[in-house]
């Protein structure tokens, strides 16, 4: 009989110098089968191996970010880091990035990032710093994202039509050249590239901020009492109301004067400022928020178009009761100064992207109905004159600013901030319109994308190699080559690792009978695998490593056996680690 097995070597192929190759994973007609959670004993294993598994979880990390090696350049750590899409300057890593200033200012020299130091600095972060490599966030594979997104803004950047804004001085000092955009997810990934931390002011765009603080404060009723919310048909600047006298929407300058008014009524300006203020840096999760004095005496000096509209709105009555119409122009001049940078503009964005929660921070800014509301209007009205083309070719909420701002939001999923200064005809920023265009032309971002027939475009949402036989197959060769930082990696991303190709051969058949005696330790060490699975010609691992001569892997899996054993004998459910266990349950 055990002749009879040797001879009918499954799922390799003899070679000349004694190696084998497997077959290519197959997976049966049926698809395949759904694995039942085991969720019944992780609170006990949790609370039994606590110390421990934590610890193990740490080392899991560790060896994957450092490909097995005990000591790496402390720039490998924040390289891989910023791979996932974390910044350094994400105060969610706050304490870790101190403990590297720290170590680093206290030894001279390259400092090396041992195990000692990774435990220190991950301890408080561990929780993100799992979801981060696990490939757990909104976009998994966020290098090769930001790599797309390059190409764009190289694209992009060829573009020399448009004209800088003059009819504010301030506007026209900027140069044609400066093109920069910055972006954020939901779960604070982020990615800069061209001019991003350069200060501009968000003119227009901030007036979807301040609509969402009003009703945020006062609730939808009581703002909408005073500002429609229908498109115009009009320039962003004209003498018109709807039928009811009243601003047709909150994203024209009528409109956004009288929501100025709204914002605490019983304040004085400087009150009224620093309110406004506090929230868009919460919403930035307190990374720059300036305020441009010059651009606001430049608006003030050049505001008589703003003065025409604020004095025929007060002959219609638009204003509260109470409201003084030169100080709620004020007000808006103020606002329209406040400076952000791209990097900011972005985390802006992304708040309203989170449903009013700061992704960096997670602090609740703006409440769910505030945000709907205001991703609608920007939807419908954001862009001036180009808001229907807005919404047919790119489909999604955005807000532009004369000074060369485009606000874009991908509801849960992202905020962008575009910044270049020349302006098209109707007053949007051309550069920033292309760079909208091509994002949905590249990736299914377009609200109407999911259907059957958009099948073509990319979704950075979906996970790298999610396809099973991918999956079997990248497990497989990853134990055929050795290659333990593979392993790990698909450990710590929760890949199956007892799964199984056509023959139904696992990893631990595969390099059992290469002799990768490293790998069979951590399939059995740390993954736990079941070290009884048959082949469907009835070989266990141990029987791959004796056929093959490799005594050692042989020994390593009789000691295995023999615990794998005694664990399901003690009622202990086998087959999964405390560390893989602890790792589930964390994320």
């Amino acid at each position: 009989m055990h002749r009879l097995r040797a001879l009918r070597r499954p799922a390799c192929v003899q070679l000349p110098a004694g190696r084998k190759v497997f077959t290519a994973p197959h997976t049966p007609a049926g698809g395949p089968t759904t694995r039942t959670p085991r969720t019944h004993h992780f609170q006990l294993k949790t609370n039994v191996h606590s110390k421990s598994s934590s610890s193990g979880v740490e080392d899991l990390l560790f060896y994957t970010i450092t490909e097995g090696k005990e000591h790496v350049p402390i720039s490998c750590f924040t390289s891989a880091l910023k791979k996932t899409g974390l910044h350094p300057s994400d105060p969610r890593l706050k304490d870790c990035m101190e403990e590297l200033r720290q170590a680093v200012k206290e030894s001279v020299g390259e400092v090396m990032m041992g195990r000692d130091l990774f435990h220190r600095c991950v301890g408080g972060n561990i929780v993100l710093l799992i979801q981060a490599f696990r490939k757990k966030f909104v976009i998994p594979e966020f290098d090769v994202f930001a790599g797309k997104i390059n190409e764009i803004y190289t694209r992009v950047e060829k573009q020399r039509d448009g004209r800088v804004a003059d009819y504010i001085p301030q506007l026209a000092k900027f140069s044609p050249d400066l093109w920069g955009v910055s972006l954020c997810t939901v779960d604070g990934q982020r990615h800069s590239v061209g001019d991003t931390k350069q200060p501009f002011c968000l003119q227009s765009c901030v007036k979807p901020l301040q609509y969402a603080i009003a009703v945020h404060e006062a609730g939808t009723e009581q703002v909408h009492r005073y500002v429609g919310m229908e498109p115009s048909g009009l320039k962003f600047n004209m003498l018109s109301l709807d039928d009811e006298d009243k601003p047709h929407n909150p994203m024209v300058n009528a409109g956004a004067i009288v929501i100025s008014s709204l914002i605490k009524p019983r304040s004085n300006k400087a009150e009224k400022f620093d309110f406004v203020m506090d929230f868009v840096k919460k919403m930035a999760g307190q990374e720059y928020v300036g305020f441009s004095n010059a651009m606001f005496q430049s608006e003030k000096e050049t505001g008589n178009r703003n003065f025409a509209i604020g004095y025929y709105m007060k002959e219609k009555k638009c204003f509260p009761l109470g409201a003084d119409m030169i100080d709620s122009l004020d007000f808006y001049f103020q606002l329209c100064s406040i400076e952000v940078t791209c990097e900011s503009g972005s985390i802006m964005a992304a708040t309203l992207a989170n449903g009013g929660i700061c992704p960096i921070t997670g602090e609740r800014v703006l409440s769910a109905e505030s945000v709907r509301n205001t991703l609608s209007l920007m939807h419908s009205c954001g862009m001036y004159d180009f808001s229907g083309q807005m919404a047919f070719h790119v489909g999604l909420p955005a807000k532009s600013g004369v000074s060369g701002a485009i606000l874009l939001v991908i509801p849960n999923v992202m905020g962008v901030m575009c910044w270049s200064p020349p302006l098209d005809r109707v007053g949007n920023s051309v550069r920033g319109i292309h760079f909208c265009q091509e994002l949905v032309s590249l990736f299914n971002f377009h609200n109407y994308d999911n259907l059957r027939h958009f099948v073509k475009k990319l979704d950075p949402r979906r996970p790298d190699g999610d396809d099973r036989n991918k999956s079997v197959f990248n497990l497989m060769f990853a134990a055929y080559s050795g290659d333990v930082s593979a392993l790990r990696r698909f450990a710590l991303s929760s890949m199956d690792m007892q799964l199984k190709d056509y023959d139904s051969r696992t990893a631990l058949h595969i390099s059992a009978a290469e002799g990768h005696v490293d790998v069979v330790k951590f399939l059995t060490e740390v993954c736990k695998v079941d070290p009884f699975a048959e082949d469907r010609w009835g070989n266990l691992p141990m029987d791959e490593a004796e056929q093959f001569g490799h005594q050692e892997v042989a020994k390593v899996l009789k000691d295995y056996q023999q615990v794998y054993r005694q664990q399901e004998g003690g009622g202990s459910p086998a087959g999964q680690s405390p560390i893989m266990d602890t790792i589930e349950v964390i994320v």
